[in-house]
């Protein structure tokens, strides 16, 4: 039984479902409880994300350049994941567990050192282990079966992790919320790193310095127009996640505790469309479905705009269930696929560069989403739940339909520029 499971995809898949658990958590509330909970200004909360995404800027690449030259007994990668295990669950309580009582700077503060210790352990875990993908995984069919197991687990987590929080928070506070979800993502990482043997061979092959191994990664067009349109698509899962409450309140105009209701209608829909995609993905080469998966999640994001209450907010949310397991499944292929021709031309194969560069373009997202955060606020004049300006409705309306769709409108156009040889070892 043991044999049977080493390496395979449902195993390699516990992975996700430790590190989505918590952090579609983080990502869903952690705006709604420093702006809308605690009142701080959403400049203030731009601004830490600003930072952040400079520091992230320096760490990511360079944590994917050490995994990859990491030789021990164990491996390259798994030394990482078993080290940052501790270390993520401590930053993750941090994160909500803020001092009581303190000015708004002091808020500020904690803030932006607990999201640079948790963004920076996060980012570790990360790097590690989508660098295992491309080496566990060989051919297209069984990197298919893969990811859209990995990307069913990750759903099965984004709906933990969206729908169970608000009964949690609301049921023993953010601050032992965070700790049960600390104690989960360990278990579940362990059991994880318990069914992973890395290839040994890839371990022992030669690898380029730090110079060789950035400039042939930073040379490759293919590699750098999938991540920025994928950057584009991941902005949109981000500000969705973190603007539903939000919806739900301004827009739905329902009361919190049906927020979970929400958050469900659109990932309990996801979990059978990762099969339907997978079915589609199969019959069709993978970057052709990487493409077309953003012109559904494009049209998918249209009906949010028109919601009116709980019925049509959750009616909207199944169609966005469609464009999302798309998106979800498709651009593992496309990036081991990458990485696959990389290693054919030089020799070496560099899964933690690629990864933690591909992680920092797709990462940077998040200050995409800061951003328009930002500005849809400004132009509607809301600023914090203590000040949420005259007209908040428009200013999610915008945020959760509008503003994805121009977000997504980008990742096509650049889509069509990508160009990808299909070998004959993609085929097994």
């Amino acid at each position: 039984m043991k044999s049977k499971l080493m390496n395979s995809p449902m195993m390699y898949a516990f992975g996700m479902l430790a590190m989505m658990i918590p952090s579609q958590a983080f990502s869903t509330f952690y705006s709604y409880y420093y702006v809308e909970k605690l009142g701080l200004g959403i400049g203030l909360a731009t601004l830490a994300r600003t930072i952040f995404l400079i520091w992230d800027a320096v760490n990511q690449p360079l944590f994917g350049y050490w995994s990859d030259r990491t030789k021990t007994k164990y491996g390259r990668r798994r030394p990482w994941l078993f080290g940052a295990i501790p270390l993520f669950m401590l930053a993750y309580i941090m994160v909500f567990s803020p001092p009581a009582g303190v000015s708004e700077m002091g808020l500020f503060t904690w803030f932006l050192i607990a999201l640079i210790f948790y963004e920076a352990v996060a980012t570790v875990i990360w790097v590690n282990y989508g660098a295992l993908f491309p080496e566990l995984f060989k051919g297209d069919r069984l990197r298919t079966k893969a990811s859209a197991v990995q990307q069913g687990y990750q759903i099965v987590a984004i709906l933990i992790g969206t729908s169970l929080t608000p009964f949690l928070f609301g049921a023993m506070g953010f601050g032992n919320m965070a700790i049960v979800y600390a104690i989960v993502f360990a278990v579940l990482m362990l059991v994880f790193l318990r069914f992973v043997k890395e290839d040994e061979e890839a371990v022992g092959a030669p690898q380029p310095k730090l110079r060789e191994a950035f400039k042939e990664t930073l040379k490759n067009k293919p590699f750098w127009l999938v991540n920025i349109a994928n950057s584009f698509a991941q902005t949109v899962n981000g500000l969705l996640s973190a603007t539903i409450p939000f919806y739900a309140k301004y827009v739905l105009k329902i009361p919190e505790d049906q927020n979970t209701i929400l958050l469900a209608s659109v990932f309990v829909s996801v979990i059978p469309l990762v099969g339907v995609w997978y079915w589609l993905l199969r019959k069709i080469d993978p970057v052709k479905g990487w493409r077309w998966s953003f012109v559904a999640y494009a049209l998918s994001v249209i009906p949010l705009g028109f919601g009116t209450n709980l019925a049509s907010g959750i009616a909207a949310g199944v169609i966005v269930g469609f464009g999302l397991a798309g998106f979800l499944v498709s651009p593992p292929m496309v990036n081991s696929r990458i990485i696959d021709q990389d290693a054919l031309k030089t020799g070496s194969r560099r899964e933690g560069v690629y990864t933690a560069v591909s992680g920092f373009i797709v990462r940077s997202s998040g200050l995409i989403s800061a951003l328009a955060f930002l500005i849809v606020g400004v132009i509607f004049g809301y600023e914090s739940g203590d000040n949420p300006g005259p007209d908040p409705e428009s200013t999610f309306r915008y945020l959760i339909s509008a503003v994805p769709l121009i977000l997504l409108i980008i990742s096509i156009v650049i889509s069509l520029f990508v160009k990808i040889e299909r070998k004959p070892e993609h085929e097994s």
